[in-house]
């Protein structure tokens, strides 16, 4: 599936319709360059699953922690200053994973093969002269 935007107000419905067309689906592997909009489209994800929680990048901290209505964990994490699987697999990436739980993972390359079989990757392309966004899923 493929979803143009023009702006980051229609990002809520991109959110929707990933997550209402892979019901099933707990991990996603955000693709795109940097500053493609990967943390700010994990936000709208966090507000489609009714959480109200404050979405920042996990640069630093590899893996935030938030919550929905009830509750329930949301994983995000940012992967992009890991230099190895070995690190993916020290920080228990692979528990998050097969947690059963949300997890949103941007630059997921570097662990790709500890993603669970039916993760769903969303690449997220900048249109330079138009600075919209398209999605891919």
């Amino acid at each position: 599936m493929q979803m143009q935007i023009n702006s980051i107000e229609e990002l809520k419905n991109v959110a929707e319709t990933l997550l209402h067309h892979y019901k099933e689906a707990r991990v996603f592997a955000l693709q795109g360059e940097m500053g493609a909009g990967k943390t700010t489209f994990v936000k709208f994800l966090c507000e489609a699953l009714d959480s109200d929680s404050l979405v920042s990048s996990p640069t630093f901290t590899i893996v935030n922690e938030y919550v929905d209505e009830k509750c329930n964990p949301i994983y995000h994490f940012d992967l992009y200053r890991l230099e190895s699987l070995d690190e993916a697999r020290q920080i228990g990436a692979e528990d998050y994973f097969y947690s059963g739980h949300y997890c949103f993972i941007e630059w997921p390359e570097i662990a790709s093969l500890l993603l669970p079989d039916n993760a769903v990757y969303v690449k997220i392309k900048v249109n330079e002269t138009t600075k919209s966004r398209i999605f891919e899923f």
